[in-house]
């Protein structure tokens, strides 16, 4: 049975580092220019070189976005930037427009085309017609449903690869290609700059009655008509195994990294213990299940993967995310025995119970025994943000692991373990 390539997100360097620790096979980033998330970090040329290194060095392959649908007075600056990436050495480019296609053939021929969503590739010909141009690799719209894929795959070259979503956040407009961010603030979605209106509040006004909002549905929190679930497909590894998928994408260049390593991580375990024994994960999806929801999410659906969802089942009638648990930081250095270096994420406090989440799948708990600032000041808690700080625990922690920790409604002190 092949073995899907588990394809992860990153939106700067600290999270590009941490979802290598936590499993994935590849990882997908953006530059400054010419991706889909401009409010994401990104990187920059140094930390591009940074990452491709660090990934190569460990097996990991680096995949670029370049998937903007271009104009043009885009091109001069593309052909630059893609001049740029020939010289780092990405494993593959995520290109959406036929313009920079073309030019990344021509400029970066050694580096693989893969071919984004945002193309809106619903059809075996789609796919036929772009590896007839050079492409490696569909990425299948997200409206596709797991036997349309399984067809797909039975029309197509057999070294021709598919890669879809499979899980994270959904877009309402067809293969993302949605124009309601444009019309409302002047940024434009398919440059990079989505405001996500899909998730604000709305209401209809009736042209008699100015100023009087009617709740098209209302619900405590608000009328949220265009929102969806975050799609997850951790209970279904053997049927996107099956369909002919190549290549399992994470949705969340804006995420972060314990969400991205929380993700990786569980999904890194499914997929491994599946071609191992099926009933090997099929035994562990309790597990997967409770992993999978110790990150920040919306409530989950499969989506179109088994046929046009319900409105019940797409359309999420409020915008808050479930959090249950919180992040407090990345181990970077190791002192002693139990004292680990952090930038702080979220408060924490002296005599705290958090849990120390290691790539391996352990999840071990520790106390806080003592906090210190990077000058030596015992502080009993860490209120403040990016805040370099030393921390002893009861147990040991090694460089890139992640502290975090139950939400405040079940999170316990105690002093001893």
């Amino acid at each position: 049975m092949k073995r899907p390539e588990l394809l992860v997100p990153a939106g700067s360097l600290e999270v590009f580092k941490e979802a290598v620790y936590y499993g994935a096979d590849a990882v997908y980033i953006g530059g400054e220019v010419f991706g889909l998330r401009a409010k994401a970090k990104n990187f920059s040329h140094e930390e591009m070189k940074e990452a491709v290194a660090f990934a190569h060095e460990r097996g990991v392959k680096v995949h670029v976005t370049v998937n903007i649908l271009a104009h043009d007075k885009d091109l001069t600056e593309a052909r630059e930037y893609l001049e740029e990436l020939r010289e780092i050495g990405p494993d593959a480019l995520i290109i959406a427009d036929p313009g920079i296609f073309t030019l990344a053939k021509e400029i970066c021929p050694d580096i693989e085309r893969h071919i984004s969503t945002q193309a809106n590739n619903t059809n075996y010909m789609t796919y036929r017609f772009w590896y007839e141009q050079g492409a490696k690799r569909v990425v299948s719209a997200r409206e596709l449903s797991l036997e349309e894929i399984a067809e797909i795959r039975k029309n197509i070259p057999e070294d021709m690869e598919i890669e879809s979503f499979i899980h994270g956040a959904m877009c309402i407009s067809y293969s993302g290609r949605c124009l309601l961010s444009n019309y409302f603030t002047g940024r434009d979605a398919n440059h990079g700059e989505c405001t996500h209106p899909c998730r604000w509040k709305y209401a209809v006004v009736e042209e008699q009655r100015p100023g009087e909002y009617l709740p098209v549905y209302e619900n405590e929190r608000g009328t949220y008509i265009f929102n969806s679930k975050d799609l997850c497909m951790i209970e279904h590894i053997p049927e996107l195994i099956e369909a002919g998928i190549d290549s399992f994408k994470i949705e969340g260049r804006m995420k972060t990294a314990l969400y991205v390593a929380t993700v990786a991580r569980t999904y890194r375990k499914a997929i491994d213990d599946y071609l191992e024994a099926p009933e090997l994960y099929e035994s562990k999806l309790d597990w997967y299940r409770a992993e999978i929801s110790k990150c920040t999410y919306r409530d989950f659906t499969t989506g179109f993967y088994f046929g046009k969802p319900s409105e019940e089942a797409q359309v999420y009638g409020t915008n808050t995310y479930i959090n249950e648990y919180t992040y407090l930081g990345i181990v970077y250095e190791t002192k002693d025995s139990n004292i680990v270096r952090i930038e702080q994420r979220n408060k924490f406090c002296e005599g705290d119970r958090i849990e120390i989440m290691k790539p391996d799948g352990r999840n071990i708990e520790t106390v806080v025994r003592s906090i210190c600032t990077a000058e030596g000041e015992r502080v009993e808690s860490a209120p403040h943000p990016k805040q370099v700080l030393y921390v002893e625990l009861t147990q040991e922690a090694e460089v890139g692991d992640i502290l975090r920790c139950p939400s405040v409604s079940v999170q316990k002190k105690e002093t001893d373990i």
